[in-house]
């Protein structure tokens, strides 16, 4: 059995890591931000943007890319990194979380949905899951999992544990490229029992890495941080531990102080474009008409080029006239913003005062 991801610690602080993840076709150095290319692209970004930002590895998503282009145009066309102009790494979800958002018909044997393009009835399975992303041929896959809401019924919850750990051993089964990776993905909710069965249950398969699903989907962050630490207690230490969908700042910050390496979100560009900036002192409403004649930049203590060049007064002025570069450019700022908190947790993992940083920052956003 193959295990192409392998963590290599370089540094701990507490039980925050600072690693080197080595796949099949590249390594990168946790803790590591994943910005999310639904559709194939970051949206309103290139490839060389990410390049230029230092983006480690690009998210696709499954669900989009089977349905629009097909994973079998994807494939012809190289695979999700040829296909889109990247040369960093590439990980695909399984769509599972998009699946369920439309209230599918759900079995033991898997889902039954419609097309958000055109309404059309698709099937997905374990089997096709894995089948569908490694004709994606993205460096990570994830198996097809049960995500239930929060608050769910406790019926609900240990129904999707159940299915979960069933599919996940399918997906095991199922999966024959040794040069990608799959990662088992540990549910439970909110309940703390659950979350280590899960957990217990996943580890058992020996995946090459392990995410943590079914979290930020409506819970506090009192009650998220407990259940992810009920599950990280049973993972193993040579693997990546991935929380899924998560990526505002206090909870970067607690999750990594917990031992977690790697996260994705679509906040960042999500709040770009609707005129919020990530700073060192908050969020910040570009659009407000406090900014109109301000000449500072978005936040002077951060080193992305739309704070070395553009005013909050200039960005304010392209929300107003409804120029689609306003959105490009906090889109920018806010990976570049993301990016450089990741940098700054490595650092203070490394320097051993990353209590201290996590202080700073939930001072602001916690």
């Amino acid at each position: 059995m193959t295990h192409p991801v392998q963590v290599e610690l370089e540094a701990v602080d507490g039980a925050a890591r600072a690693t080197v993840a080595h796949t099949a076709r590249g390594s990168y150095r946790t803790p590591c931000f994943m910005p999310v290319g639904t559709r194939g692209t970051v949206k309103h970004l290139s490839a060389t943007d990410l390049d230029q930002l230092g983006v480690q590895i690009v998210l696709g998503n499954t669900y989009h890319l089977m349905l629009r282009p097909g994973a079998a145009t994807v494939a012809e066309l190289g695979g999700l990194g040829r296909f889109s102009g990247w040369s960093g790494l590439t990980l695909t979800d399984s769509g599972g979380f998009q699946v369920f958002s439309l209230e599918p018909s759900v079995d033991d044997d898997g889902v039954t949905f419609r097309s958000t393009y055109d309404g059309s009835t698709h099937r997905l399975t374990p089997e096709s899951a894995v089948a569908t992303q490694e004709l994606l041929g993205a460096d990570i896959q994830m198996v097809l999992d049960v995500c239930p809401p929060l608050p769910s019924p406790e019926a609900t919850i240990r129904l999707a544990v159940e299915r979960t750990s069933a599919w996940a051993k399918r997906a095991r089964a199922a999966h024959g490229r040794e040069d990608q990776a799959l990662f088992g993905i540990v549910q439970g909710g909110t309940d703390l029992a659950l979350r280590t069965e899960s957990g217990l249950r996943t580890v058992e398969l020996e995946f090459d890495g392990y995410g943590i699903g079914g979290l930020s989907v409506g819970e506090t962050r009192g009650e998220m941080l407990p259940a992810l630490e009920a599950a990280l207690a049973v993972l193993p230490a040579d693997r990546p531990r991935y929380l899924m969908g998560v990526g505002d700042a206090a909870s970067l910050v607690e999750a990594v102080a917990l031992g977690v390496d790697q996260f994705d979100c679509v906040m960042q560009t999500r709040l770009g474009r609707h005129g919020v900036a990530l700073t060192t002192s908050g969020r910040l409403q570009v659009k407000n008409a406090v900014h109109r004649s301000s000449d500072e930049p978005v936040d002077a203590a951060c080193e992305c080029t739309v704070c070395a060049r553009h005013s909050r007064g200039y960005l304010r002025h392209l929300f107003q006239v409804g120029e689609p570069t306003a959105s490009r450019l906090l889109s920018l700022h806010n990976l570049a913003w993301t990016l450089q908190l990741m940098d700054s947790m490595r650092a203070a993992i490394v320097a051993g005062r990353f209590d201290d940083l996590r202080r700073e920052v939930l001072t602001v956003w916690g």
